[in-house]
């Protein structure tokens, strides 16, 4: 089978040790650097299944061209793109029964100050989720002046701050196999305490991890819990085709995940066939 990889890091670890593993066993790798837009779609027939592991605006070109011409995408570009803003994330969450922190959205940071009931202690964002965004941790009206003139523009979103042990669960998902660590928070002091891999999750934790890629439509995704003691697991992000560093375990995931979809993509055509046709029909 022919696999794609969407990504303009070939090298990354666990795109390269799945690469790899496809290679080995037979499968041709085709890597198409995202940054030419739709232009980077093969002239000919497209592979038989992409990952898409770039969020910018020319990969989802890109990812939509591949789409539109049969080949199936992991995530879909509509799926990643959906994981980009924190607004709709946080409706989608909240609309399938999800424990999404509750959101406020504003069009930028300088009317923060103007605005009644904020939380205190409170959590801001970005509201398109980039690298180098915001993320802080705001504790009273000085730190809200000082974030609001140095981001003032920005599209922002409020969520009230969560107590917690200070560290955050990462969790990793790709198909049904669900991999776990512990990362310190961002949103916590630095003490240099490493990130844990391997962890355990507990059953119900996993399962609502699972419930996230049914409600968002994702393969191959993040999502960053905080525990919040007796009130449970809170989600408080959502990453598409996130970094799944250190996991063992998951480039095989990764593997054999986009082989599944190649063959069941492969066979849908003939499926409709016989249906179109009458065969196998009772």
């Amino acid at each position: 089978m022919r696999i794609g990889l969407i990504t303009p890091d070939p090298g990354h670890p666990v795109l390269a040790a799945t690469a790899a593993l496809l290679a080995g066993d037979g499968h041709t790798v085709e890597v198409s650097d995202p940054r030419a837009g739709a232009a980077a779609a093969p002239a000919g027939a497209p592979a038989d299944v992409y990952l898409l592991k770039a969020r910018t605006a020319s990969a989802l070109e890109l990812a939509r061209e591949l789409e539109r011409r049969g080949a199936p995408v992991l995530n879909s570009a509509a799926a990643t793109a959906r994981c980009q803003d924190r607004t709709g994330m946080a409706g989608s969450a909240r609309r399938a029964g999800l424990p999404f922190a509750a959101t406020r959205t504003f069009e930028a940071a300088a009317r923060l100050e103007s605005a009644p009931g904020l939380p205190w202690p409170m959590v801001v964002k970005s509201r398109h989720s980039r690298k180098a965004d915001l993320v802080a941790r705001v504790d009273d009206p000085a730190g809200l002046r000082e974030l609001a003139s140095a981001w003032a523009d920005e599209p922002v979103v409020v969520q009230a701050f969560a107590p917690n042990n200070g560290w955050d669960h990462k969790v990793w998902v790709v198909g049904d196999r669900v991999f776990a660590g512990l990362r310190r928070s961002e949103l916590a002091p630095a003490d240099g305490a490493p990130e844990r891999c391997g962890v355990r999750l507990p059953d119900a934790w996993a399962d609502l991890a699972l419930r996230v890629g049914a409600a968002f439509d994702l393969d191959v995704y993040g999502v960053d819990f905080v525990d919040t003691g007796a009130a449970g697991p809170l989600i408080v992000d959502v990453n598409a085709f996130p970094g799944i560093r250190d996991q063992p375990g998951a480039p095989e995931a990764l593997a054999a995940l986009a082989l599944d979809r190649a063959a069941r993509a492969a066979r849908l055509p003939a499926a409709r066939g016989r249906r179109q046709s009458g065969v196998g029909r009772p």
